[in-house]
């Protein structure tokens, strides 16, 4: 078995491999505006999986972190996908931690994504990463299908181990948002074979 290699992403040439991954892997078509959407102002948040004897990454996470509402520092991940054959390896959960602890070094407080719905895998592994559900989309997708919006909240004790500096401490948070229901989740199935997103 091969081992992993994982490497931040590096610029336009990587960007086709990323185009391939993602459209063979999700439901959710991209138009290459999207990416580079997401590539060119947050490329530190876009992380690639590499077997190590190949140039085709076989995995890709692809994110953004910005002000929301002017209040909360968030995190949101756009795109994750590994391909099917190397799926059930720890890939996409090495991929998330790798961009969330980079989020972490800039100060995020929550990290959000979407996911449809009916994605068991998907579901169970965010959840297993400490993501909740928090609303269902109606209709989220252009296939007309639902989401659920997951969100992490990154304990102030989280972002304190990561800066150890004499800033003031951040205030006390709630582990989850007052807007979250409670929806009974999935165990992790590591034989599933749907797509991570």
């Amino acid at each position: 078995m091969s081992s992993i290699v994982y490497r931040q992403y590096s610029g336009e040439s990587e960007l086709p491999h990323i185009m391939a991954l993602v459209q063979h892997e999700l439901s959710e078509p991209y138009v290459i505006y999207t990416y580079r959407y997401f590539l060119q102002q947050w490329p530190h948040l876009a992380f690639l999986a590499y077997p190590s004897q190949s140039a085709d990454p076989v995995g890709v996470v692809v994110c953004k972190q910005s002000m929301h509402r002017d209040v909360t520092n968030r995190g949101y991940i756009a795109m994750l996908s590994v391909h099917k054959s190397w799926r059930k390896r720890g890939i996409a959960s090495t991929l998330v931690h790798r961009t969330i602890d980079v989020m972490k070094k800039h100060g995020v407080e929550e990290v959000v994504l979407e996911t449809e719905y009916d994605n068991s895998a998907a579901l169970s592994l965010y959840e297993s990463l400490g993501f909740i559900r928090e609303k269902r989309l109606y209709r989220f997708y252009l296939n007309g299908k639902d989401a659920f919006r997951l969100v992490l909240v990154v304990p102030a004790s989280d972002l304190e181990d990561e800066d150890k500096d004499d800033r003031k401490a951040l205030p006390i948070r709630f582990l989850a948002p007052s807007r979250t229901i409670t929806i009974p989740s999935l165990p992790y199935d590591s034989d599933d074979e749907v797509s991570s997103r």
